[in-house]
């Protein structure tokens, strides 16, 4: 279901997307060769932590290129279209989880390092094509393109806020990992994430606990999360 909470058009969600992929190669292209294998977030390196973060301009090339159904845009996709509030929404609820492989951890890690490995001898070059080509297909696709996700058929303009939410929050695990500051590009990203973020948590059994956390109340249950 289509929700307007996320408060981004058409050009903001573009907009968002572009900075925070280049925010990430302009990150990546800095890391120096001695730190590719340092710990990074749970048992990724840097290495696998740009390789998971990279699939989420991959996914992007790989949907846009996979034959696909369509999206009803008749009178009643204002209610229909699933939004990338709902795509959260599908991932937290376990069925999907489970079908895209995110309920194994394991799992998740695996891909992480397979995805850090298939980056091959020069991780920053293979980065900076990747988003290279990502940007360009999708400045060059039209808002209502289809893409076959894991959750079905989505409009690209919908799908889009989902990819722009993972680039900047493991951006921003990176910068942390690597000690330095996030780079100044990101903030645009950083805004349209928080207004998902907040959509997302607005339709969440935690929502006032998580509106007390962002506020700095203390005494809240641990590990509240959007996803």
């Amino acid at each position: 279901m289509t929700r307007q909470v996320h408060g981004t058009g058409p050009h903001e969600t573009r907009a968002c997307f572009e900075h925070a992929a280049s925010a990430f190669v302009s990150l990546v292209t800095g890391i120096s060769d001695d730190c590719w294998t340092a710990p990074a977030l749970g048992e990724w390196s840097v290495r696998d932590l740009v390789g998971h973060t990279s699939r989420a301009l991959s996914t992007v090339e790989t949907y846009l290129g996979t034959p696909a159904g369509v999206v009803d845009a008749g009178a009643g996709a204002q209610t229909d279209r699933i939004d990338a509030v709902g795509y959260y929404l599908a991932v937290r609820s376990g069925d999907l989880a489970v079908r895209i492989g995110l309920a194994d951890p394991a799992a998740v890690t695996q891909r992480g390092r397979d995805a850090g490995a298939a980056l091959g001898n020069d991780p920053s070059d293979a980065i900076t094509a990747l988003a290279n080509r990502v940007r360009k297909l999708v400045r060059e696709s039209p808002d209502d393109a289809v893409v076959m996700t894991a959750l079905g058929a989505m409009r690209l303009a919908d799908y889009l806020p989902t990819r722009t939410f993972e680039l900047t929050v493991h951006t921003l695990d990176l910068a942390r990992a690597l000690d330095v500051p996030p780079p100044p590009s990101l903030g645009t990203a950083i805004g349209g994430s928080l207004l998902l973020a907040a959509g997302i948590a607005a339709a969440l059994p935690d929502a006032a606990d998580i509106l007390l956390l962002l506020t700095g109340r203390a005494d809240l249950p641990a590990a509240l999360s959007v996803v």
